[in-house]
């Protein structure tokens, strides 16, 4: 029958084996070089903020082409869609009914013409009887107020033709601004009224356009004072940019023109005003866009990879920091804003300081890393890559039999 150790006996074993392989595992762990970790080291500068506001495009002018007297529609004259100059014929009106008006004012005209000669020639025949007491006083008098009443007939009747040539002139609709003109609203045939409520048509400009965009009035304080010390500073940021509906950006940037000197009572915003060039009419009124306004400079600010950045169990931004004796030392930031891949951190480094990127699960607050900037570390992984392509196919390592 086989003899068993006992338990005891077992475990006496196994500690003495525990006790011998502690060594030779502290040992092992001593011999081990510290882990590699990737680092950025930043530098403290002047970092301009902005923020994201929500717009919509408007045309910079706006005309509604409204009939100024009445008639029936005869033909439209410009090209939907199209650019049309101020002054440009758009629409004409049926003019017999105002041909008729200006003949009709003509020719009293003309009747006023021939009263006023009529009786300047008897006021002048009277006179000159009334110089030789053959005539009355009274007799003149009453000739130069005819002729004065005349006078002023012409006048009046001057005025009318005036008034019937402008109706006429009117029977041809222009274009009051240049720009471009919209679809029309009515066809040849129809009856318009003077002044009527619905437009032919909208001519809009679009190069230059604006954008209205909506700040609450809290933000627009903070931005005026911010903005108040980028005007001191000439190198300061002035331009806005623009970001399409499509998230593409504007390839044009534009400048602040104006701001509403009113609070909305109802969403405590205020309407502000951006002007954009628009040369390929690439921006159309109505569009939902984005403006990204500057809204002053961080002093001495740090700007941080984004991917070096993470949260503490309070939600605090923290970030992992090399020590110049290789040591990882946990830093609690306050971050103001994002821009693009980094954070605009303005308190919790200094200048200098070695941040970790990659290699976080390796860095724990405390233990000793083996730092390396991340264009050294970019540098040497693509010369392995390099190498490795350069290698030849058949140069594979064989499987050991």
């Amino acid at each position: 029958m086989p003899h068993f150790p006992s338990l005891s006996c077992r475990f006496m074993l196994l500690s003495l084996l525990a006790v011998c392989a502690a060594p030779a595992l502290a040992q092992q762990q001593a011999d081990r070089p510290p882990p590699a970790v990737v680092v950025v080291t930043i530098q403290a500068q002047d970092v301009g903020l902005t923020t994201t506001l929500p717009g919509r495009v408007v045309a910079s002018s706006e005309a509604e082409v409204r009939p100024q007297v009445a008639g029936i529609i005869t033909e439209r004259v410009f090209d939907e869609g199209g650019q049309v100059k101020a002054g440009d014929v758009l629409y004409r009106i049926d003019p017999a009914t105002y041909d008729a008006a200006v003949a009709q004012a003509e020719a009293a005209v003309t009747q006023a013409e021939a009263q006023v000669r009529a009786t300047g020639r008897e006021a002048e025949r009277l006179k000159t009887l009334s110089s030789r007491n053959i005539v009355s006083e009274q007799a003149l008098d009453s000739a130069i107020a005819a002729r004065d009443s005349a006078a002023a007939a012409l006048q009046a009747a001057q005025a009318q033709l005036q008034s019937a040539q402008i109706e006429q002139d009117r029977t041809e609709i222009h274009a009051r601004l240049s720009g471009e003109i919209g679809r029309s609203m009515i066809s040849p045939g129809a009856l318009v009224t003077a002044s009527q409520q619905q437009p032919l048509a909208v001519i809009r400009n679009i190069d230059p356009i604006y954008v209205d965009v909506t700040q609450s009035a809290a933000e627009l304080l903070d931005w005026r004072r911010g903005h108040m010390a980028t005007q001191i500073d000439a190198d300061g940021p002035r331009e806005v940019s623009l970001t399409l509906a499509d998230g593409s950006g504007f390839d044009q940037t534009g400048k602040l023109t104006a701001a509403e000197p009113v609070v909305d009572p109802l969403t405590g915003v205020v309407v502000l005003r951006m002007e954009f060039a628009n040369p390929d009419k690439l921006l159309l009124p109505g569009m939902y866009v984005q403006v990204e306004m500057p809204t002053g400079i961080a002093k001495d600010a740090f700007l941080v990879p984004q991917e070096g950045v993470s949260r503490n169990r309070r939600g605090q931004p923290t970030a992992l920091v090399v020590k110049p004796d290789g040591v990882v030392e946990q830093r609690v930031l306050t971050v103001l804003q994002d821009q693009g891949q980094f954070w605009v951190v303005s308190d919790g480094l200094e200048d200098g300081d070695r941040v970790v990127v990659v290699g976080l699960q390796s860095a724990a607050p405390g233990t000793t890393v083996t730092p390396q900037e991340r264009e050294a570390a970019a540098e040497e992984q693509g010369d392995e890559q390099s190498a490795a392509d350069a290698a030849p196919a058949g140069a594979e390592e064989k499987p050991v039999e």
